[in-house]
């Protein structure tokens, strides 16, 4: 049993934080906002982390193993550790911040339902679903849609070919914002 077993911390914890810190870093990227079209609002930058939380759980799925489940699982958790702390600090009253992290959690389910079925679908598909999603508060052009949408189908490609033992080591790159 290892020591971190005994405590009750996961062995992946570290690797599932480095992974989220890099959703997170490049959520923030400016590029998406001032390039992309993507609002920059506090819908617009959740839209983005759960876009990209998407983007690694898929990766992980495809492993097919526990330890990449594992892993997966961990990310969810610091993703939503890392919703109730914003909430927090954005001044949600305690009352308030478990309804409103439960619907962040809703929101997340839904996203990586809609973008795995887009993935799998018509040609289209991506396009609709980052149009109800990540543009769902304004009017993109529709060159930003097919944009994002091309960003996303290469970091599904670029992630399928990392090596798994990358991610369970908390090592990921995302590629460039698109321009």
């Amino acid at each position: 049993m290892s020591i971190a077993k005994l405590f009750g911390k996961a062995a992946n914890v570290d690797p599932a934080r480095e992974l989220y810190e890099e959703i997170v870093r490049q959520a923030r990227v400016p590029g998406f906002y001032q390039a992309g079209g993507v609002p920059d609002t506090v819908d617009g930058r959740f839209e983005l982390v759960a876009l990209h939380v998407f983007l690694v759980l898929h990766r992980l799925k495809a492993e097919g193993t526990g330890d990449a489940s594992d892993l997966g699982q961990a990310v969810f958790d610091i993703f939503v550790q890392d919703m109730d702390a914003s909430l927090r600090e954005m001044g949600a009253g305690d009352l308030g911040v478990g309804k409103r992290v439960k619907a962040m959690i809703r929101g997340l389910y839904g996203r990586i339902g809609a973008y795995e079925a887009a993935l799998g679908g018509g040609p289209d598909s991506l396009e609709e679903a980052l149009q109800r999603n990540l543009f769902g508060t304004v009017s993109p052009s529709s060159q930003d849609v097919e944009r994002m949408a091309g960003y996303v189908r290469g970091e599904v490609a670029a992630l399928g070919q990392r090596p798994a033992a990358e991610l369970a080591a908390g090592q990921l790159r995302f590629g460039s914002v698109p321009a």
